[in-house]
């Protein structure tokens, strides 16, 4: 069996985020706290997988209940999805032989990159250019596909994964900049026409902000993310047959981090869920 579990919900800056000193962000209780996004996959063997090197590596491994690691994959390069790559150096975990899968644009980033550039120096990590025109095998019964999706790219692009074990197959798409872009990259019509080509029973979808209403100020031109508001309104009520949709990468801003908002109640009413730190769902 392969088990995909949710590592952390949050968008980059985790929640609280640093710094900010609002409401959403105040007196947290330990349940209120999130971790940047990233899923661990855990193959029929036992084996780890791991989607995005976050500051927050250490709790994660012990949500995941600290599986044997031995491949990490990129999406991009922004900020909370890698800053955690240091932490498997000589300085804490001293990994070796990690296999590091990510576009080569990704990892030229890495092999630019002094800090990164002397992990693969010291063979923390034997890296592996990831195609978006093929599948990846981590295991007899564990693929992973690479789906290019626009996002800003100032340091690298961004890939989405289809993760497809024995029986289910899952999306894990935590950003992007708008559905007019990346549908027209796939040359299609609506966000369930693409959902159905590629093929998912789960998909985890970029929730960062509800609505535009949370960039205090700032143009979405800016912070490019599809409001979940629109994502809705694109896809209506869950009709039989569609995958699960589950919204992640939540900005602390974002009021579904909130289960008593009418913002996530209306989520649960149209048949898609809110992702929650810890679940799981086997393919």
């Amino acid at each position: 069996m392969v088990t995909v579990t949710v590592l952390g919900t949050a968008q980059d800056g985790g929640r609280p985020q640093p710094g900010c000193v609002k409401a959403c962000c105040r007196g947290l209780g330990q349940d209120d706290r999130r971790f940047p996004v990233a899923l661990g996959i855990t193959d029929e063997q036992g084996r780890g997988h791991l989607i995005e090197a976050t500051r927050a590596l250490g709790e994660q491994l012990e949500l995941w209940g600290h599986p044997e690691v031995c491949t990490v994959l990129l999406t991009h390069a922004h900020f909370g999805h890698v800053d955690g790559l240091g932490l498997f150096g000589r300085e804490t975990l001293n990994a070796r032989g990690l296999s590091l899968r990510a576009s080569p644009s990704m990892l030229a980033l890495v092999e630019a990159t002094p800090a990164w550039a002397l992990l693969l120096e010291q063979g923390v990590f034997s890296p592996t250019p990831l195609s978006p025109l093929a599948a990846t095998t981590l295991s007899d019964t564990l693929t992973v596909e690479a789906v290019h999706v626009p996002h800003r790219a100032e340091l690298s692009d961004m890939h989405a994964f289809v993760v497809r074990g024995p029986h289910r197959s899952l999306l894990f798409l935590p950003d992007h900049d708008r559905w007019e872009t990346t549908l027209a990259a796939h040359d299609c019509s609506s966000v369930r026409e693409w959902l159905g080509r590629l093929e998912v029973d789960v998909a985890l979808l970029d929730g960062t902000f509800w609505s535009g209403n949370e960039l205090s100020g700032r143009h979405q031109d800016e912070v490019p993310h599809p409001p979940v508001e629109e994502t809705l309104s694109r896809l209506g009520p869950r009709r039989s047959g569609d995958p699960e949709v589950v919204f992640i990468h939540l900005n602390h801003t974002n009021p579904l981090h909130d289960s008593t908002s009418s913002e996530h109640r209306r989520v649960l009413e149209l048949g898609w869920a809110v992702g929650q730190q810890g679940m799981t769902f086997s393919l």
